[in-house]
């Protein structure tokens, strides 16, 4: 692929239909080249200062415009978050943490960081891929072989969490890294909207509304019940002749 690449960005996030309180939190640094969805665990205001402190440290940063220095910064971030949230339930003797998952895009490259269930995907051409791996119980479970695809699907503990920002003294963080194409749609979400919506909604809803889909995915998890925070965060690679200051990264 030859010339420019411009990038464009929609967030939208709403409380659901269930709970009082949104603990899902994000950031969209258009200028950095980053973006993150964070979905607190813990209960109420807990869950919301484990998101919010994710993505307040992450946007406390500036960033390189070296793609490996950037990635090592944003997971430098993620790992101070990551202490701040475990100091803060010790103190309080309370559990709390949160999933994370970023997207880093310089250039024609992008990378994928993440910690729980909160996923990215990536639509081309018509196809939808999740580019994360949930770290669940269940998911481990599938991958043992433990289970089978139909039971994990329905299975009463498929939200609980192998891996999540805070829980543990120590963080782990998953990785992946690829090339962009032309007209890429990168989605980020927290599990309010794929627990709600399949892989065939995802599509549809991104063949009829491409990069302004935020919000319809929003009404349509509404429609479907919501019974958690929902929080969806499109990015999209466009062509550009013209050198965009707040939309090329190198």
């Amino acid at each position: 692929m030859t010339g420019n690449l411009r990038i464009r960005d929609a967030s939208a996030s709403h409380v659901g239909n269930v709970r009082a309180v949104n603990e899902d939190s994000l950031a969209s640094i258009l200028e950095d080249g980053v973006w993150v969805v964070a979905d607190g665990m813990g209960g109420h205001f807990d869950g919301r200062f484990a998101s919010q402190t994710i993505v307040d440290t992450v946007g406390a940063e500036h960033y390189p415009s070296e793609l490996d220095a950037a990635c090592d910064a944003i997971a430098s971030s993620i790992q101070s978050a990551n202490r701040a949230i475990f100091l803060r339930s010790r103190e309080l003797d309370k559990q709390m943490g949160s999933t994370v998952v970023a997207l880093v895009v310089r250039g024609e490259e992008f990378v994928v960081l993440w910690a729980g269930d909160s996923r990215a995907y990536l639509y081309r051409d018509g196809a939808l891929i999740q580019l994360t791996r949930d770290h669940t119980q269940v998911e481990m479970m599938l991958e043992r072989g433990l289970l089978n695809a139909a039971e994990a699907a329905d299975h009463p503990m498929k939200h609980v969490l192998g891996r999540a920002v805070g829980v543990e003294e120590t963080l782990e963080l998953d990785a992946i890294r690829d090339q962009i194409v032309l007209n890429d749609i990168f989605l980020l979400c927290s599990d309010g909207l794929h627990g709600v919506l399949d892989d065939n909604e995802l599509v549809q809803l991104l063949r009829e509304h491409g990069a302004a889909a935020a919000g319809p995915m929003i009404e349509a998890c509404l429609a479907g019940g919501a019974p958690d925070n929902v929080t969806v965060t499109l990015v999209t690679a466009n062509a550009s002749t013209l050198l965009q200051l707040s939309g090329e990264f190198r």
